[in-house]
């Protein structure tokens, strides 16, 4: 039996928010703590070999849980996506100086 058919299961109702926007990213960075995770997300252009620009717009904190829930979610879609479509090949990943932000 799924989970909406059972009896004590509540009625979850779903909407977007009056602020509620679709964007593109192309960039997300992600810092942690002892309590949450920040995700950036933002687009990133390079004009030319020396420089790329991030520009970013958007920044999510998730608690340590959902994190781990989006982890899944993203897992078994990516999962789907690539029996659909083949394998996704990742390029040459960017590291800012320094390292990565905790």
């Amino acid at each position: 039996m799924s989970q909406s058919n059972k009896p004590d299961a509540p009625n979850v109702i779903a909407r977007r928010a009056d602020h509620y926007r679709d964007s593109y990213a192309n960039s997300v960075q992600v810092r942690m703590s002892v309590w949450d995770f920040f995700l950036v997300f933002g687009t990133m252009h390079q004009d030319s070999a020396q420089e790329v620009k991030i520009e970013n717009f958007q920044g999510i904190y998730l608690s340590p849980q959902q994190a781990k829930a989006l982890m899944n979610v993203l897992g078994h879609n990516l999962a789907q996506y690539e029996q659909t479509f083949g394998e996704l090949a990742l390029e040459p990943h960017f590291v800012p100086p320094g390292g990565p932000v905790n």
